[in-house]
């Protein structure tokens, strides 16, 4: 399967972005999907994750109440709303794809096994 992230961009602290992973090559309903990010000079981090159904999310405790994760099977897409960005949010953005479907932890950036190119999310104060 290929990923590609899309929707960064700059934005003033407070301010919200939509960012969205678009895939193609396989069965999009056959993934768990996961958003995880890495700043400069920072180790990658986890941020939300989906079940393949949607019927379930996951997130990291730093973007907990701020960002929602979402995905429409239909569309072979998956999103990651970020409400109130703080500066601390400045990170290149990726999304991943999460084919082991029965295993337990979902979220966990192991079981991912296929990446796309990241986005740039730059926030000022």
């Amino acid at each position: 399967v290929q990923l590609q992230a899309s929707g960064g961009g700059s934005v003033q602290a407070g301010g919200s972005l939509r960012l969205s992973c678009s895939t193609s090559g396989r069965t999009f309903s056959n993934f768990h999907i996961g958003w995880f990010r890495q700043a400069p000079g920072k180790e990658r981090e986890f941020v939300a994750a989906i079940l393949w159904s949607g019927g379930s999310t996951r997130y990291g405790d730093s973007v907990k109440g701020r960002f929602t994760v979402s995905r429409d099977n239909s569309k072979n897409t998956a999103y990651l709303q970020m409400n109130n960005l703080k500066p601390e949010d400045t990170a290149i953005y990726y999304c991943a794809a999460n084919d082991n479907i029965g295993a337990s932890y979902f979220w966990a950036e192991a079981r991912y096994d296929y990446w796309g190119q990241g986005t740039l999310v730059t926030v000022s104060s």
